[in-house]
């Protein structure tokens, strides 16, 4: 099974400029956990991820209230192309320890995001023991984690 096959196409993206308040409303107006960030709606690059976590962490619990999409996201995220064999998703987020990974096309440009649930929910290209293995890598606790 491919990428594009298992993706939702055209998810909800975010600017880099956007205030975080925006992100956070359409974080919930589309119920997602997270949102692809573009250069620009036009060329639709992907330049970053926000998620509802890095709102909270790195934004609301600094008192970073002003803070922009740009400020918070994750910048360079790991994404699948299209073409991709789901393998590659499932590698991405196991090593990544991410549970939504974003499909691009041959411009960089944002076609799709393949969440955990979509990988459990994929009729025939996905068995139950490799979505397993999947969320039990990214539930892993990292070596910060472990620290704290």
């Amino acid at each position: 099974m491919l990428a594009r096959e298992l993706m939702t196409a055209s998810p909800a993206c975010c600017r880099t400029s956007d205030s975080i308040q925006e992100a956070a409303r359409m974080l919930s107006s589309y119920d997602v956990g997270s949102l692809p960030v573009v250069e620009s709606n036009e060329g639709n690059r992907l330049v970053g991820i926000v998620t509802d976590r890095d709102l909270v962490v790195n934004a609301l619990a600094e008192g970073n209230f002003g803070a922009t999409v740009g400020d918070v996201m994750t910048a360079q995220p790991h994404a699948a192309r299209e073409n991709d064999d789901v393998g590659k998703v499932q590698q991405i987020m196991s090593e990544e320890q991410v549970r939504r990974v974003p499909v691009v096309n041959e411009q960089g440009a944002v076609v799709g995001i393949i969440s955990q649930a979509d990988l459990a929910l994929a009729e025939g290209g996905v068995s139950e023991q490799q979505v397993a293995k999947v969320v039990e890598r990214i539930s892993e606790p990292t070596t910060e984690a472990v620290r704290k």
